[in-house]
């Protein structure tokens, strides 16, 4: 995303000076003498706020659970995918009876 997605509101600060401001960003505003100035100085007050919430994210990618890891025995859905491993020959009848029964 860059600043040109998100709208930003330009508004008159009493007794002087002109505010910037991003609504959808907690924090992402500018306060400055001119409304150009304020309108400029955007630009890297947005950049250092999507920077430090790359690092955040980089940083919290999850660890998936020890149950969304596969085993070769079970069928199961791991962190949303459905995986489905067949282990023995008697083991797939059964599962095709239970779907036939199933339909």
């Amino acid at each position: 995303m860059t600043l040109d997605n998100y709208k930003v509101v330009l508004y008159r600060n009493q007794p002087d000076g002109w505010v910037a401001e991003v609504p959808a960003i907690p924090g992402c505003y500018a306060l400055m003498p001119t409304r150009e100035e304020a309108l400029a100085e955007m630009a890297p007050v947005f950049e250092m706020i999507a920077a430090e919430y790359r690092a955040k994210v980089t940083l919290c990618q999850p660890t998936p659970p020890k149950s969304c890891m596969p085993s070769a025995r079970d069928e199961f859905s791991a962190c949303g995918i459905a995986i489905g491993i067949a282990t023995s020959a008697s083991n797939r009848q059964s599962r095709a009876e239970e779907f036939e029964r199933l339909r």
